[in-house]
Formats: structure tokens, C-alpha cells, sequence
């Protein structure tokens, strides 16, 4: 792994991206943050030997080989994935959870095939509501949880890749080899790595990781009660300068990245004065569904001092990034404006 990744955990492995690798459009995969809840394999599965299987409200079941896949239509599409609980640790209350900063995201673009055309191989039933997602990777601790997760067969249908390349490359180990679940503009957690078993279901899969954790709810709430986490909140993060640097009096560009999940971005306006007036950033580099948008702003700071930038992005359908998140026990969706602020200081 690459030695510029801040590790949060190793067992199992948990690691964000550095800022520096947040300025690039398409995320190396080296640095590509890492999100796990069981331990990687520790060898690439054989091609030759590997199965998918698709079973449960299916007409017919499926044991389909990595060959089969690559039979079906292409598709390459760019995804930004977010962790749910990226920038975890900028709320101003404590949340449960790794401490991620802003690095728990990355944009690259995916190889595989739509999953709709392996359901539509298999035949859906009538009763289909929902596809589960297994991997073959082995949880850890005592209680052996499989992380299984499920989404609406509307989305499964519609905007879900299964993906055995990245940036051009073999899907890697460490993100899934050799297959995962993309629910495109979807958080991570509905992005299973390591396929080995579709399951279409008539209701959502029932387990610790569908029903006590991707939940927003409060502190003493039922976490069955809350609203399951799926599609990425707007949000926009600054990538340059960073927090706390030190800068000359002179022009200052002010750089980051804004996404929204399933939603386009339309607009990103740059704060130098805490929030009281703002300015029309320039949208930069390439523009496609799913995918951030990059942006800039230069500034020439009027005189020596302290400033607070902020960054405030909007989406194609007018939705503004607020000002402050919205807090839950488990610290999802941390996309408020204030939360990402960065301040500098300006030398004479």
C-alpha cells in the first residue's frame, strides 16, 4: 500500500487518500481509499476457477464464469465513490465510526458490464424487489458477519455496473478482484467487493449491515427506524490550499472537487471571508454523470491575515450544499459547508 495513505485501521485494512491525490480528476488506484469490513484475500482468486452465482427470484439460476461476463456488452463508466462516513471526523460533535478527513473519496473510471444484463439473463420474477450483493472475503471478530448488502431492484436495473476493470487496469485485489458491485452515485457501502453471489429477493436483505449500521438515525433511536444510506449527498471539498497553510500575498488559487451523487453540478461558489460574500468558481476538466467536477477559483488576497475559505456547491436540479451537516450517531453524509472550511494565514 502506498506509504502517503493516512491508515485509520489494519485489521481490517481502512486507509483514506492524501489530499495531493484528491487534485487529479481520475484517482490513481494506489491511493485509491480503502473501506473494508472483513480481510482482504490474501491471493487473487483463479479466473478459471471463480463462479458468480445468481440465484433467488430468478427464472433461471446462474453459475456464470469470468468468461461469460466478458461475453456480455462492454460498458466503462466514470464513478465518484464516497464512504459513507467520509469527513466523519470534521463534525464538531463526535460521531461513531473511522476517522475519516475528506480522503475517504476518489473518482476513477470502471470496465465491466451492466448488471442488468446478467438479471435479464437469469429472467426476473414478478415478486422481484430487491438484489443482494455476497462477496467471498472473510469477516473478522468472533461474531463472523458477512457483509451483505441489497438495493432496489430500480437501481439494480437501471444503474448498477459490475466491474472488473479500474482506470484501465484489472480490477486490484484490494478494490475486489475480480468483481465488484457499482451502484453508480451510490455510497460505498452498496459496492460490494468480491462478488461471488447475486441473490434477487422480494424485500431487502435482513442483517447487521443492512439494519444496524448505513442507518441515520439519532443517539437512543431504533437503528432499524432510520432512513438506510445510499445515494452521495451534494457536496464539495477544497483540495488546495490545505488547512492551516501558510501562503504569500499573492494570487492564491483555491482548487477542490464537488459531486452529487446521481446528480449533476451545476455551479460551485468559493467563500474568502467566513461565508458573508461568495464568487463564482470555474468549472474545470471533464463533465460526466456520476463523476466530481473539479473546480477553481483565484484569489488575490487583499492584505496580510487569517482567511476561512469555504466552497459551496449546487446541483443540476438547484439543490445547494448546506451550511451545516446534518449530525446521526454514526456520522453519515458529512457534507456541510462550514465542516470543510479551511483557514490560511497570509504573510506581508
Amino acid at each position: 500500500m502506498n506509504e502517503k495513505m493516512r491508515v485509520m485501521t489494519d485489521r481490517p485494512l481502512n486507509a483514506e487518500t492524501p489530499l495531493e491525490s484528491l487534485r487529479s480528476w481520475i484517482t490513481d488506484n494506489d491511493v485509491f481509499f480503502k473501506r473494508n469490513q472483513g480481510q482482504i484475500p490474501q491471493k487473487p482468486v483463479s479466473l478459471s476457477d471463480w463462479r458468480l452465482q445468481v440465484d433467488g427470484l430468478v427464472n433461471l439460476k446462474l453459475a456464470t464464469t469470468f468468461e461469460d461476463l466478458r461475453r456480455l456488452p462492454r460498458a466503462v463508466v466514470a464513478d465518484t465513490l464516497e464512504c459513507s462516513g467520509n469527513s466523519r471526523s470534521l463534525l464538531k460533535k463526535k460521531a461513531s465510526g473511522n476517522p475519516w478527513t475528506v480522503g475517504g473519496v476518489g473518482n476513477a473510471v470502471w470496465g465491466g458490464i451492466w448488471l442488468r444484463d446478467l438479471l435479464e439473463k437469469a429472467g426476473l420474477k414478478a415478486d422481484a424487489r430487491h438484489v443482494s450483493f455476497e462477496g467471498f472475503d472473510q469477516p473478522l471478530g468472533s461474531a463472523g458477519i458477512k457483509f451483505i448488502r441489497s438495493i432496489p431492484i430500480e437501481k439494480a436495473m437501471s444503474s448498477t455496473l459490475l466491474a472488473y476493470e479500474m482506470n484501465g487496469q484489472p480490477l486490484p485485489l484490494e478494490h475486489g478482484h475480480p468483481l465488484r458491485a457499482l451502484a453508480l452515485g451510490w455510497t460505498g457501502a452498496s459496492c460490494v467487493k468480491w462478488l461471488k453471489r447475486i441473490t434477487v429477493l422480494d424485500k431487502p436483505f435482513e442483517g447487521f449491515f443492512m439494519d444496524r449500521v448505513y442507518r441515520v438515525f439519532q443517539k437512543g433511536e431504533d437503528s432499524k427506524s432510520g432512513q438506510v444510506v445510499t445515494d452521495i449527498e451534494i457536496k464539495s471539498i477544497i483540495v488546495e490550499p490545505a488547512d492551516g497553510q501558510t501562503l504569500s500575498i499573492q494570487t492564491v488559487p483555491i482548487r477542490g472537487a464537488a459531486y452529487a451523487g446521481e446528480e449533476g453540478i451545476k455551479k460551485v461558489d468559493v467563500s474568502v471571508d467566513g461565508g458573508s460574500t461568495w464568487h463564482p468558481a470555474d468549472l474545470v476538466g471533464p463533465e460526466q454523470l456520476y463523476a466530481w467536477r473539479h473546480w477553481e477559483y483565484r484569489w488575490k488576497p487583499p492584505a496580510a491575515g487569517d482567511y476561512t475559505i469555504m466552497s459551496r456547491a449546487t446541483d443540476t436540479k438547484d439543490q445547494m450544499q448546506p451550511m451545516q451537516a446534518n449530525w446521526n450517531s454514526l456520522g453519515y453524509g458529512n457534507n456541510g459547508i462550514t465542516e470543510h472550511a479551511v483557514t490560511v494565514h497570509i504573510n506581508g
